[in-house]
């Protein structure tokens, strides 16, 4: 399908101007800072933890600003709070790497921490979620690394549970078997369909049913429609794929800031947040595919690209912040 020429040309004269307009800016960056230092006293991350609200609209300008500077200083800092977070010492409440981070901060900037006060707790808060996100990030990497493994006890266990949750009443006739097929898997052995996401697949998909179990036995009811059912284990997994993929590419940030800043006290991001967030788009995804009553499995990608596309945008927006809330309807 293709754009009319009108479209076509405003599309591209909007692109050259943003590209334009991010060039330039840059160009004029280091300026537009000096000068506003000289004018406030202030330094950037300053100003950005000062006049930025709470949540992500500053945690990310205050990556960006750290991200972007020049400073040898800076960039060795981060080299330190990158190689801490993969070394998971985010996590360990007694490591001083967040508070000595914000001592290196105000030494390199000429902050007065003393008189800054303001300015350190919202720095440290900062720190502390962006790092540890990058630290969750390694996490969430090792489950989708490791392999289903029908030798690992706890792999086992997890996978019959899982049946046992969604399943309620039902003997499994045997570890392999063709009942698998009634929970959405495609052949007799589930575990060949964990390959792509690993035990994060697995992970996901036993999260939504033990802790929403109402939700989950709902949307698998629609996954079982005679007319416009889906694979429900095989969705699961491709949303998996599509909760990484948003969390790894940094368009999840926003909501992941938002709701970490904005709860009555403030902590790191941690796995129970990322599998909320694939129960939350599960549930979403399940409600667009009803709506859209397809036809057969066929229109699948179709539908995932319209629903990958839903929440980006809404991603995209700096206030988002996605709620948990699953009213069970029958259709």
């Amino acid at each position: 399908m293709y754009l009319p020429f009108g479209d076509y040309l405003k599309g591209l004269v909007s692109w050259i101007i943003t590209v334009i307009s991010s060039n330039i800016y840059q160009i004029f960056r280091p300026g537009i800072k000096w000068v506003l230092r000289k004018a406030t006293g202030l330094c950037e991350l300053q100003r950005t933890c000062y006049c930025e609200p709470a949540g992500a609209k500053r945690i990310v300008a205050i990556e960006h600003s750290l991200r972007g500077s020049k400073s040898e200083q800076v960039k060795k800092l981060l080299e330190f709070l990158d190689r801490a977070a993969k070394e998971k010492r985010f996590s360990d409440s007694s490591s001083p790497v967040v508070s000595n981070s914000v001592r290196a901060i105000c030494d390199i900037k000429k902050i007065r921490l003393e008189v800054h006060q303001p300015f350190g707790k919202s720095f440290s808060e900062c720190v502390s979620l962006i790092w540890g996100l990058n630290e969750l990030m390694h996490t969430i990497e090792g489950l989708r690394s490791t392999a289903y493994d029908a030798e690992d006890a706890s792999h086992e266990e997890k996978l019959l549970d899982l049946w046992a949750l969604l399943m309620p009443g039902k003997e499994l006739d045997s570890r392999v078997s063709n009942s698998w097929k009634e929970l959405g898997f495609q052949g007799e052995d589930p575990k060949t369909d964990f390959r792509g996401m690993g035990i994060l697949g697995l992970e996901n998909l036993l999260y939504f049913s033990k802790n929403y179990s109402n939700a989950a036995l709902h949307v698998l009811s629609h996954a079982n429609h005679p007319s416009h059912g889906y694979s429900y284990a095989i969705v699961g997994i491709n949303l998996t794929h599509l909760a990484y993929t948003l969390w790894k590419d940094g368009t999840a940030k926003s909501h992941i800031y938002n709701l970490c800043s904005q709860l009555s006290k403030p902590c790191r991001p941690r796995l129970i947040h990322f599998h909320r967030f694939y129960c939350y788009l599960f549930f979403e995804f399940d409600k667009l595919w009803m709506r859209e009553k397809p036809v057969n499995i066929m229109e699948f990608s179709r539908i995932r690209d319209i629903f990958e596309k839903n929440i980006r945008s809404q991603l995209a927006d700096p206030n988002c912040l996605f709620k948990l809330n699953f009213p069970v309807v029958h259709i």
